[in-house]
């Protein structure tokens, strides 16, 4: 691949989902794209590029970007996040709200649908004091097959045994001829939306619970930067944000503090800096 080729479609991407691919990264692009450009009618990833800088097809960008999207997930995964929702979430959003019954939560770059249905598992086990209440979990994600998958909350036998542990996998899964699907119950206030994370956010609404976990990893400084700026707008005040293990705001947004009775990589907005949840 050409150097200006490979900076085109680097730009593309970044534009596009945000992805950050840096330099020497050009054997991931023909890997990736190689096969897409000719099932597209492309004699080679050339002619794909030539395409894109004649008509900056945006349906082609989005397949782009979808292609180069990793969907790597599975259920309860890290495990401290979900500890830090039975422990401290949970139990101050129930108190915090009363008045409204009311909780929102979202899954930023949701994939294919293990994080939110983990989440839904961990409020039936651990806040059964919540059953009665409107408990919504909106998953997004920039990929539509991925959000097909997760639509349809059918697994394989090697995508239970990722992180689910065989309790649960009897108690909210039905065997089926594809392999397992998540019970009613389970996806009950569970919906999945096609979204670009670098787009506004405020069509979603206000979120008590964010997760945006292992995605910052993606973007360069800038991007990270605005992306938190951005969340920070969508969270309630007294809200969690949730980030990877690997992930921080150190240096990127003033707008969050950790909660250091939280275990992981959990934030709130700095005015509840000086009451930070106490965990159970």
């Amino acid at each position: 691949m050409r150097p200006d080729d490979y900076q085109f479609l680097s730009g593309v991407l970044a534009a596009g989902s945000g992805l950050a691919l840096g330099t020497g990264k050009e054997y991931l692009l023909e890997s990736r794209l190689s096969p897409l450009a000719a099932s597209m009618g492309h004699n080679d990833l050339d002619g794909l590029v030539r395409h894109l800088r004649l008509t900056r097809d945006q349906e082609v960008v989005r397949i782009l970007c979808e292609a180069m999207t990793t969907n790597e997930s599975l259920f309860f995964r890290d495990g401290t996040p979900f500890e830090a929702l039975r422990s401290a979430v949970f139990p101050h959003l129930f108190q915090a709200r009363q008045g409204a019954r009311r909780i929102r939560i979202c899954c930023a770059a949701a994939s294919t649908g293990q994080e939110p249905y983990s989440i839904a598992m961990t409020r039936m086990l651990h806040a059964p004091e919540l059953a009665s209440w409107d408990v919504e979990i909106v998953g997004t994600d920039l990929s539509r097959a991925a959000l097909e998958r997760a639509r349809r909350g059918v697994f394989n036998q090697f995508e239970v045994q990722r992180g689910l542990p065989i309790a649960l996998l009897m108690k909210f899964f039905t065997q089926v001829p594809e392999g397992w699907r998540v019970n009613d119950d389970v996806r009950r206030g569970i919906s999945f939306r096609e979204f670009n994370l670098l787009g506004s956010l405020s069509g979603l609404g206000t979120f008590d619970v964010i997760f945006c976990r292992n995605v910052l990893i993606y973007f360069d400084q800038p991007t990270k930067a605005d992306m938190l700026s951005r969340l920070a707008c969508v969270l309630a005040a007294d809200g969690f944000l949730f980030l990877g293990g690997a992930e921080t705001v150190f240096g990127l947004s003033p707008a969050f503090v950790r909660v250091d009775a939280a275990k992981g990589s959990v934030y709130r907005l700095v005015p509840f800096d000086r009451n930070p949840v106490r965990a159970s």
